[in-house]
């Protein structure tokens, strides 16, 4: 004859069947899974912040970004396209100059020795065979260098 302690462990494993089935039911959209297929993904988004005062006010320029639904490596190549979550790394224009270079890290981009006065800083999102995926322009001026106060 079953003991009360058997029916008690008879239920709790009754339970525990029933809740782990009917979790791996339907698909839950405010958890997507750990990875998604790439054509699944968000698209790419990019916000870049205005060059920080401090050091803007001594001639250089630091400027911070984030991005969303990319990562930032230094990872180029056909195969890496197919990767997911999405590969990417940032190409950066200055001034419309016809030099591009490619950004492959998370750290803010620095430049120094801009002529004082009105500057812009392009900044692409590219996938790893360099196709731009979204991009954004950041506007500042380097202000004029005042000469320092000599002591007497």
């Amino acid at each position: 004859m079953p003991t009360p302690v058997s029916h008690l462990c008879a239920l709790t494993l009754g339970i525990l069947y029933c809740t782990t089935a009917s979790a791996q039911g339907a698909a839950d959209p405010q958890h997507p899974p750990a990875i998604l297929p790439l054509e699944s993904e968000t698209a790419p988004a990019l916000v870049a912040y205005p060059p920080l005062a401090e050091p803007l006010a001594r001639g250089v320029v630091i400027i911070q970004y984030r991005t969303e639904h990319a990562r930032i490596m230094p990872v180029f190549g056909k195969a890496a396209v197919e990767v997911s979550p999405r590969l990417s790394h940032l190409h950066v224009t200055v001034d419309d100059w016809k030099g591009t270079w490619a950004h492959t890290s998370e750290d803010p981009i620095i430049l120094v020795g801009l002529t004082p006065g009105a500057h812009k800083v392009l900044l692409e999102v590219a996938d790893p065979t360099h196709k731009i995926l979204t991009s954004t322009t950041v506007s500042f001026i380097v202000p004029e260098k005042t000469p320092m106060a000599v002591a007497h």
